[in-house]
């Protein structure tokens, strides 16, 4: 019996799409199905990047990424950043880089990275099944039945774009992965990342809410540090979020739940050391004893920020008073009647903050999963499966997250390119 499809690609996301737009265009004479578990096709392209779609960087490498670096950098060589410009060029798409290093479109709108999508799968006579969840996949001789809950489908080749469990609502609940061990693939432990973290209500996140800064953040597990990094946090009414918190999460998340002793701590004064802000506390008590500490501050966080510091040590620390306002002990405190002892405490609460982290916002606030099907089960050459010959694997469902920045999305397009590309070649003509 021959197969109804040729090319069936499992998940119509972002690397999904770019499978099946790669393959069509690879082979126009195939019959290209894709299949999607969501009422409306998306989901994730259009909450991404604020609703803007962040879809590359201006630089990316396998360092952008958690995975085996060598594995990765063959993947980004066979479709960079550069390929990715051009492509949606191609499809219409006008593109602009910011100076972060994040590129949008133009338009500032996601749905423009999906409508041309859409609009390039619809030009190319791909099919797009929607309302149809896979619940199973048999290989039997020479090509593969697919069983959904829409009925059952033969294909000759089939692409596994499914994803992780990140943002569950948009389809991506982890189903796939028990598709691929049914197949044979292992899978490695998986947890949030990119997501926010909630901290204890007893801290004073609340009061800093909508505010954002620079800083640096140390994680350790076991007392050992795992990742340093610096840059943007966003304080909010649950805890704390901002690229820097977002790209150090997936760390916090895992040795956590490994029941490991996981903590982060924040230091105010990013690449400055402990030494270095004493000193610069006691110089300026010399050189403007007058100044009030929160003013001083001021000149180097946000003035809230600053004030709620103040206040914190002071009540944390039980540090004697200053003035007759409790509030505002050591905040209005001219700089030079500091005593040693209370500056010292406030300069390693500014270095080296222990966040009270209770858990991530978990999987209906993640942006990406971290694990899924370990890269040396796949030739990336092809994206084809070392275990089983004519299936293919892309995205999110493998064990690869990048940060925050449009790397993710850099990984869906590479991957859906090569796979697309080979598993079009690989076809015979009819």
């Amino acid at each position: 019996m021959s197969a109804d499809i040729h090319i069936a690609i499992i998940g119509a996301g972002a690397a999904g799409l770019a499978a099946a737009i790669f393959a069509a265009e690879t082979r126009p004479d195939l019959k290209i199905v894709l299949f999607d578990s969501a009422r409306s096709l998306g989901a994730k392209i259009l909450v991404s990047g604020g609703g803007r779609c962040n879809v590359t960087n201006a630089v990316i490498s396998a360092k952008d990424f958690h995975a085996p670096p060598r594995i990765v950098e063959r993947v980004l060589k066979r479709f960079t950043k550069h390929d990715t410009l051009r492509w949606f060029e191609s499809l219409g798409v006008s593109l602009k880089q910011e100076a972060t290093g994040k590129i949008f479109p133009v338009s500032n709108k996601a749905r423009t990275v999906l409508q041309a999508l859409l609009r390039q799968c619809e030009k190319l006579g791909i099919e797009i099944r929607t309302n149809h969840c896979v619940q199973g996949i048999r290989k039997i001789q020479q090509q593969f039945q697919i069983q959904t809950n829409g009925g059952v489908f033969t294909a000759q080749r089939i692409i596994m774009a499914t994803g992780g469990k990140s943002l569950p609502k948009s389809g991506s609940n982890g189903s796939g992965w028990s598709v691929m061990q049914q197949l044979g693939h292992t899978i490695t432990d998986c947890h949030p990342a990119l997501v926010p973290l909630v901290l204890s209500e007893i801290f004073f996140h609340k009061n800093l809410s909508g505010i954002s800064h620079e800083a640096m953040l140390l994680t350790t597990v076991d007392g050992k540090t795992v990742d340093r990094r610096t840059g943007s946090v966003l304080w909010t009414h649950f805890g704390i979020s901002g690229p820097v918190i977002m790209d150090a999460s997936r760390f916090w998340v895992k040795g956590h739940a490994q029941g490991r002793l996981t903590t982060q701590a924040m230091s105010f004064f990013p690449e400055q050391t402990f030494e270095d802000v004493d000193r610069w506390l006691l110089e300026m008590s010399l050189r403007e004893p007058q100044r009030s500490l929160v003013t001083l501050l001021s000149q180097r966080l946000p003035q809230r920020v600053a004030k709620t510091l103040c206040v914190y040590v002071s009540k944390k620390y039980s540090l004697p008073p200053h003035s007759h306002s409790p509030d505002v002990e050591i905040a209005a405190l001219p700089i030079n009647q500091l005593p040693r002892l209370s500056r010292r405490v406030l300069t390693h609460t500014l270095t080296g903050l222990h966040l009270p982290i209770e858990r991530s916002r978990g999987w209906n606030f993640a942006e990406v999963t971290a694990g899924g099907i370990p890269l040396q089960e796949v030739n990336v050459n092809s994206m084809e499966s070392r275990k089983i010959s004519g299936l293919y694997v892309v995205g999110e469902i493998l064990d690869c997250d990048g940060r925050i920045g449009g790397f993710n999305f850099q990984w869906a397009w590479a991957t859906g390119y090569i796979a697309g590309r080979n598993v079009g070649q690989g076809l015979s003509r009819r």
